[in-house]
């Protein structure tokens, strides 16, 4: 590991002026390259001390030996070299896209004497117009088969080409009449030509023409008594729009345009691209990046810019692009573009309509392409036993732990303090085994803390003595180790709740959680469990004792596994504690009433709607309820003229006011109870933070 104050060029030596600049490793490999309005300040950042700087960004800089820049003119020259140089050296600490290059194209030839209709996959051609990206090959051919009526153009490679020529016979396609068969001089290239121009029109969405021109031939045909031809053209007709019907209108102002979207967690990022040509979607392709570098979302755009208009000239790149945030600085991005156009190019965030609906579902696709790629991790036999074994040596274990258990605190500002623990076995999530905890301040006869000075660690402490004098309990009970079936079921029939030891328990923390878990065990004389802490932001693993964590490599999957069992504790300890707070602050004006059940309040609110409906209807109306009596009513009515009208009810995360779905219940748009607010904006969620 290299002191970064041993190639730290002096501040003299640094121009103040845009530039790319090169870190380069003790083998003079080039590991990371960035782009700066004033490289001065830029370099200077990376050189402060290292405890201020993002943990990726210390890799980088105690990685490298050495940096070195270009000074360029404009900012849109240091964009332009940036993404040369990231071509030719690959760096590792830059952002890295997989899947690229592997979506296939509908490309025309234009560069051949015969111009070919065909599915290309890899780096794009000089003369060859390309259509798409297509989810699938097999959609591509597809389209072409429905096409090919209406536009004889050659689909045959080079070598059916030639025998064809040279026999004199077409291929099949040629007699069947879904080639024009220029191979044997049936129709001029010249001819040939403007049919793949008239081809390609049609595929760059300027469909209108077409179909108008079709359908006055069809009526001349019909007016002159020529059905066959007329038929003919009318099954034409029929073929292209059902080709235009796989591509649906989402915009409806034939807009071009590309939209962008980003998916992201503490790792891996996810960049769904919809291609919009004449108002429909004519491509979608998605990457999946490992987050080797400190990014924003702004950062991962601009990559993804350069991604896919590094390459590109003219109509190939759209003239409004939409994103989810824009990349800092904005200007230099976009005059990168409108050069790469030629015209000027609109980079923008849609924030209405049907721009900003139909961003929503990109944005739902990106979500989807990440979690399906983490599923797809995740799910693999190979890719979990080495994850164990990469746990097992980074912890100096002496076998694979094959279950896990992992805990986790959550509370709001000390209030409504919970606890939970996930468990996995084999690398995979074990939900019959999770357990949810209330944090009591009190372990068996020993009083642990009172309600003041409440903190995570002695929740940690807490839940795994409570959690493992249970276990010991078990084990007790039985005389051995519960391992089998027998000492898994207790006298009911039910298993043991607490009977299996893991052999590894993972905090979500650093060290002060790690060493109350340590203390926890040793206090009950457990000691061949082996216990550490996964920190948030930093994704450092901590083990009890040490001054320094264990930092493993950000593609190890190991990691990827010990931060999706960390994630997992969070989120069942995050909705338990939600939960617990949504009963406790919401209350409704009906509680008040005396003799009125459950039953009849929710009667009440199903066929009213809602509460402030309620407090709107007469005796009469409330009368009509099944199970509701005149009186009942009164007194109904009366508790609720009296309550004031309660402040609307406050989603927490969101700020967003929210509907009543039922006594003392409250829910967002997926259905989930949230915690909410009434006394005003909504409160911190530190549930969410610990």
């Amino acid at each position: 590991m290299a002191d970064p104050s041993s190639y730290r060029p002096s501040p003299g030596q640094i121009p103040d002026s845009p530039g790319v600049y090169k870190f380069r490793d003790e083998h003079r490999r080039v590991i990371y390259v960035g782009k700066a309005k004033s490289l001065r300040q830029r370099l200077a950042n990376y050189f402060q001390d290292l405890a201020g700087l993002h943990p990726r960004t210390r890799s980088m800089v105690t990685t490298a030996a050495s940096v070195e820049w270009t000074v360029v003119s404009t900012e849109v020259e240091a964009l332009q070299l940036e993404y040369s140089w990231i071509k030719e050296f690959d760096p590792r600490f830059n952002v890295k896209y997989r899947d690229d290059k592997s979506y296939p194209y509908l490309a025309v030839t234009m560069n051949e004497q015969y111009p070919r209709v065909q599915v290309m996959r890899g780096h794009k051609k000089k003369g060859v117009k390309y259509f798409g990206p297509y989810a699938h090959a097999w959609a591509i051919r597809d389209t072409v088969d429905l096409l090919l009526r209406v536009f004889p153009v050659r689909t045959c490679s080079a070598g059916v080409f030639k025998n064809a020529a040279r026999t004199g016979r077409p291929c099949l396609l040629g007699y069947i009449g879904k080639c024009s068969a220029p191979c044997v001089e049936r129709i001029t290239a010249e001819d040939h030509r403007e049919l793949a121009e008239e081809f390609s029109d049609f595929m760059a969405g300027r469909t209108g023409t077409y179909l108008r021109r079709l359908e006055r031939q069809m009526a001349d045909a019909a007016e002159e008594m020529e059905y066959e031809r007329a038929a003919r053209l009318r099954d034409d007709i029929e073929a292209l729009k059902k080709a235009m019907e796989k591509n649906a209108v989402v915009l409806a102002d034939a807009t071009d345009a590309d939209l962008i979207a980003v998916a992201e967690d503490e790792l891996e990022a996810a960049v769904q691209i919809f291609h919009v040509r004449g108002g429909r979607v004519r491509g979608q392709r998605g990457w999946v990046t490992d987050k080797v570098e400190a990014v924003t979302t702004g950062d991962l755009v601009e990559h993804a810019l350069q991604q896919l208009y590094g390459e590109e000239t003219g109509d190939s790149v759209p003239k409004e692009v939409l994103v989810p945030a824009l990349p800092d600085p904005v200007e230099p991005v976009q005059e990168w573009l409108t050069g790469r156009r030629g015209s000027n190019v609109s980079l923008r965030v849609p924030q209405r309509g049907d721009k900003k609906a139909l961003m929503e579902t990109v944005q739902r696709n990106a979500q989807q392409s990440l979690v399906l790629h983490k599923t797809k991790r995740a799910s693999d036999l190979t890719t979990r036993s080495r994850a164990l074994e990469e746990i097992a040596e980074a912890l100096d274990l002496d076998s694979a732990p094959l279950r896990i258990e992992c805990y986790d605190i959550s509370h709001l500002q000390g209030d409504d303090v919970v606890a939970s623990m996930v468990v996995f076995e084999d690398g995979l999530a074990r939900k019959s085994e999770y357990r949810r905890f209330q944090i009591k301040g009190r372990v068996g006869d020993t009083q642990v803390w009172h309600g003041e000075g409440q903190d995570d660690v002695r929740s940690m402490h807490e839940v795994i003595a409570r959690r493992f004098r249970r276990y010991l309990a078990e084990k007790e009970k039985t005389g051995e180790w519960a391992e089998g079936e027998d000492t898994l079921t207790d006298d009911d029939g039910r298993p043991r709740r607490f009977a299996y030891p893991p052999q590894l328990v993972v905090v979500d923390g650093g060290q002060p959680q790690v060493a109350a878990a340590r203390r926890a065990l040793d206090e009950l004389g457990i000691d061949d469990i082996a216990v550490c802490g996964l920190a948030k932001r930093l994704e450092e693993v901590w083990l009890p004792g040490e001054d320094d964590p264990v930092v493993l490599p950000r593609t190890s999957e190991g990691l990827y596994l010990l931060q999706r069992v960390r994630d997992e504790a969070h989120r069942f300890a995050l909705t338990y504690q939600r939960t617990k707070r949504a009963k406790r602050l919401r209350t409704s004006p009906l509680d008040d009433v005396p003799g009125l059940g459950d039953t009849r309040k929710q009667a009440l609110l199903k066929h009213f709607g809602s509460l402030r409906k309620l407090r709107a209807a007469t005796i009469d109306q409330i009368c009509e309820v099944p199970g509701i009596g005149r009186k009942t009513a009164e007194t109904i009515a009366a508790a609720l003229a009296q309550a004031a009208p309660a402040a609307p009810a406050v989603n927490t995360a969101t700020g967003e006011i929210l509907e009543e779905e039922g006594p003392g219940t409250t829910v967002d748009t997926s259905g989930e109870p949230v915690a909410v607010s009434t006394a005003g904006p909504p409160d911190r969620r530190r549930g969410q933070e610990t």
